[in-house]
């Protein structure tokens, strides 16, 4: 039976991609490289800043020390900051809020796969007072390996466990929110389903490759997903 539903944060919760994409290419920049749009989808969207950043200066021909690397992430991350402080509204998808009343109503736990930073998602989380929704979070500065690696969905189930041993969790009662084809992948490696949301790919994209798929999270029909869910436990 589905016990726990888990967002994805960047392309799911909020409306963020464009940020995040001017600061990279800030920081490529400042490695005197010149940015390409392409790569940024094809290397970032859906992956931690880590995984991200060593993967483009790599295929730059420019390999990193992980201290290094973490210079750029803290970088990255002031400017993020400040950019969101920045904003007289939070880009926040519509209806999320309404989504997330809905799942907790029907008893269902609510958790968070990320690969953003743990300060950026508890910046936003804060200032939108989400965060009271919210069992668990997995950062990307908490794991070692990124989306499409499972390894964070995995350890949301670890986590969801040890916060009540009674739950008894499994990877294959969880429902998973994605927009990305790297978080997609993530989740059904974990062994759970997927929604995939046409936030940042087209709704056909996200057909092909989740279990089902929604154009808003309004458009999420818990009822029939759940009667998917009681069929395969049955």
């Amino acid at each position: 039976m589905l016990k726990v539903v888990l967002f994805d944060f960047n392309g799911v919760i909020i409306n963020d991609e464009l940020i995040h994409q001017e600061l990279i290419e800030d920081i490529l920049l400042g490695e005197n490289l010149t940015p390409k749009a392409s790569e940024f989808q094809e290397l970032c969207l859906g992956r931690s800043d880590r995984s991200c950043l060593r993967d483009i200066l790599a295929r730059r021909g420019r390999i990193v020390s992980e201290d290094y690397l973490t210079k750029l992430i803290n970088s990255k991350a002031l400017s993020y900051q400040n950019k969101i402080e920045k904003l007289e509204k939070l880009p926040l998808y519509s209806g999320l809020e309404t989504c997330l009343e809905k799942i907790i109503n029907k008893g269902l736990k609510l958790g968070l796969v990320t690969g953003a930073l743990r300060s950026e998602v508890e910046l936003i989380l804060q200032r939108a007072v989400l965060s009271r929704y919210f069992d668990i979070i997995v950062s990307g500065d908490e794991i070692i390996n990124s989306k499409p690696n499972p390894e964070g969905y995995l350890l949301a189930v670890e986590r969801f466990n040890r916060l009540d041993f009674n739950l008894r969790l499994q990877p294959s009662e969880c429902l998973v929110i994605e927009d990305s084809p790297a978080g997609i992948e993530a989740a059904k490696r974990a062994g759970m389903q997927v929604v995939g949301i046409a936030n940042t790919y087209p709704f056909h994209f996200m057909q092909r490759l989740s279990n089902w798929a929604i154009d808003y999270l309004k458009d999420l029909d818990l009822e029939r997903i759940e009667t998917v869910f009681n069929r395969m436990s049955a």
